[in-house]
């Protein structure tokens, strides 16, 4: 009886081995936070205008399906995914067609549109930051049960956890709505956010995290829609946007110092995306673009969901000759550059 009972054992144990997805990489999981330049289709489940899973979204993608990543393609943390040797994409947490056996491997709980402000989740009714914590503690106990408590809690501290996260506040609430502008200083503002941030980390660390990056503010001044909607600045980037983004990043990397001296056996970094997207804007040619100011969907100046749509007949061919796919968020080819730069020189400490 006794040896049936440990054969039985054994059998149970190497089925579970079986169930999870192989994988040869130091990390094993990308687990994701944030808004629309990580969200791969939660957004596709709620009820908001923020969404993106129609055509021409993800012509480039597998299949050239409309997944609900705001892109023609793959968005940065799916390459980042890939970089790691875990699996070419991050499904979405909400998305019903994937299970805790996609997910071990690698999930997104991001939201189009959020902020780490709650004020700016409810501009068009999106996920906030603080709910993508509760979706991430459901998961926690989910993976527990198919993993089992002790080999899913090394599974999570392993895990690399990514934040992507911040623009809207400032583009979509901040600079938009009067409500938050005359409560706050731009600095105020700022610090405002980066107590967020900090306390965000905090919390994950508490739930096990110990793999984390933190994504700072890119040229949000250069983006197509500030630059052709803010008719006195001609074509040109917004400075005072930039020099905002360049602030925030500044006041972030002191958060992360700070965090990585009080939080005990922590790896934190910040992935910082401003240098290298300006580069890009300011140097096209020298990564194979032809336009930098416009997007390729729509006329390029101001279109986004559901003004960049497969009736729009200016939509361009190529879209690898654009570093904007729609006026916010960057072409599949630009998301490459971008992660395959962030992992060579930012997330190379967790290989």
């Amino acid at each position: 009886m006794a040896c049936n009972v440990v054969v039985f054992t054994l059998f149970l144990f190497l089925n579970l081995l079986w169930q999870v997805p192989k994988t040869s990489a130091i990390v094993p999981a990308i687990i994701v936070f944030g808004d629309s330049t990580v969200d791969p289709g939660n957004n596709n489940q709620i009820s908001t205008v923020l969404k993106s899973n129609f055509e021409p979204y993800g012509r480039d993608y597998f299949g050239g399906q409309p997944t609900g990543r705001f892109s023609n393609g793959r968005i940065a943390t799916d390459f980042v995914s890939e970089a790691f040797g875990i699996k070419p994409t991050i499904p979405a947490y909400l998305d019903p067609m994937f299970d805790i056996k996609d997910f071990a491997t690698g999930v997104s709980f991001a939201s189009a549109g959020t902020g780490y402000d709650n004020a700016t989740s409810d501009v068009l009714s999106v996920i906030p930051f603080w709910k993508e914590l509760e979706y991430y503690k459901e998961y926690q106990t989910k993976l527990r049960g198919f993993l089992g408590t002790e080999r899913a809690n090394q599974h999570l501290s392993e895990s690399l956890h990514v934040i992507s996260i911040g623009t809207n506040d400032f583009l979509e609430n901040y600079y938009i709505f009067p409500t938050r502008a005359s409560e706050y200083s731009v600095d105020q503002y700022q610090d405002f956010l980066i107590g967020i941030a900090g306390n965000f980390i905090k919390e994950l660390y508490k739930l096990g995290a110990r793999k984390i990056a933190i994504g700072g503010l890119p040229p949000m001044g250069c983006l197509p829609l500030e630059r052709t909607t803010n008719f006195f600045y001609g074509s040109r980037c917004i400075e005072e946007y930039n020099n905002v983004a360049k602030d925030f990043n500044k006041k972030l990397q002191s958060r992360v110092t700070e965090l990585n001296k009080e939080l005990n056996g922590i790896q934190l970094v910040l992935s910082n995306p401003y240098d290298k997207l300006l580069e890009l804007i300011q140097n096209p040619s020298h990564f194979g673009f032809e336009n930098a100011e416009t997007a390729c969907c729509g006329t390029g100046f101001f279109e986004m969901s559901y003004l960049c749509d497969k009736m729009n007949p200016f939509t361009c061919s190529d879209a690898n000759k654009y570093i904007f796919w729609d006026s916010f968020h960057p072409t599949e080819k630009t998301n490459f550059i971008m992660a395959d730069y962030v992992f060579k020189n930012v997330l190379a400490v967790f290989r």
